[in-house]
């Protein structure tokens, strides 16, 4: 059996469909972007599977799937809009309310939806009156504009510190939208200045090296824009970043993403508002 998946989103990890067919003898192609920081595509190699960079979206990584499916007979392992995928990012959820049935609030990073929707459908079938936050980049949230408009929207993909969020969700989404509009209470955005702050956070604070999407929660509360009401939760996913970038990151220097510069500060504390 061949496998074939595009790499991106917290949900299904280019490396760990690598690792898994690497187990299974398995051929595993990696579809991503031009987008795609240089160490996730290397981390991919060295775990035996073929990275193949197609565009400048994940989108164009996607078409790439499809056309391996159509014309090389490879199986397809969705992202995030497929209903086992789901469950199993749901499992996440079954863990967290087991250990703090009495959570408030759960920040979960917010993408194609394939780990907020089952997160918050396990989350609320514990505790449906949870309050549950999605939290996406400000820059190519296309779940984001997807929920304000109603419908599937492209937008364009662009660097960012949380690369693992970038993308679409899929024209002929089938799932995860109507998911993630029925299951969350909110999606906010954070910038990538308020992204940087929290890598630092975590990282001084909690010793962990946690990429950007893993820390847009965290960036929520820290600018206020989610105000805690009693315990909370995030999700901090992803210790894989480009380690030259998060190094800059943590030592206060400037980081360029495409055409925004991120302007670096020293690590001064950090605070959480609310209770």
């Amino acid at each position: 059996m061949l496998l074939a998946s595009p790499a991106v989103r917290p949900a299904i990890t280019g490396a760990g469909v690598a690792w898994a067919a690497r187990e299974r003898g398995l051929r595993a192609v990696i579809c991503m972007s031009e987008l795609v920081p240089r160490a996730k595509v290397e981390g991919i190699r060295a775990l035996g599977a073929e990275a193949r960079i197609v565009g400048r979206s994940q989108d164009d990584a996607q078409d790439e799937v499809q056309r391996l499916v159509a014309e090389d007979g490879l199986a397809e392992i969705p992202p995030f809009d497929d209903a086992r995928v789901i469950a199993g990012q749901g499992t996440i959820g079954l863990e967290i309310m087991a250990r703090r049935p009495d959570l408030d609030t759960l920040l979960v990073p917010l993408s194609g939806g394939g780990l907020a929707a089952g997160v918050a459908l396990a989350a609320r079938t514990i505790k449906p009156d949870i309050r549950i936050i999605g939290v996406s980049m400000d820059r190519g949230a296309a779940m984001h504009e997807s929920l304000a408009a109603g419908r599937p929207v492209a937008v364009e993909e662009v660097a960012s510190l949380a690369d693992s969020l970038g993308g679409g969700i899929g024209t002929e989404n089938r799932l995860t939208l109507a998911m993630c509009r029925d299951l969350l209470d909110e999606a906010v955005l954070v910038s990538e200045d308020d992204i940087y702050r929290a890598m630092q956070v975590l990282y001084y604070e909690d010793r962990l090296v946690a990429e950007g999407a893993s820390a847009v929660g965290l960036a929520a509360v820290l600018t206020g824009r989610v105000r805690l009401r009693g315990p909370a939760a995030t999700i901090v996913t992803g210790r894989n970043p480009d380690m030259a970038l998060f190094t800059r990151v943590v030592t206060g220097q400037d980081v360029v993403l495409g055409d925004l510069t991120v302007r670096g500060r020293v690590y001064g504390g950090g605070s959480v508002d609310g209770p």
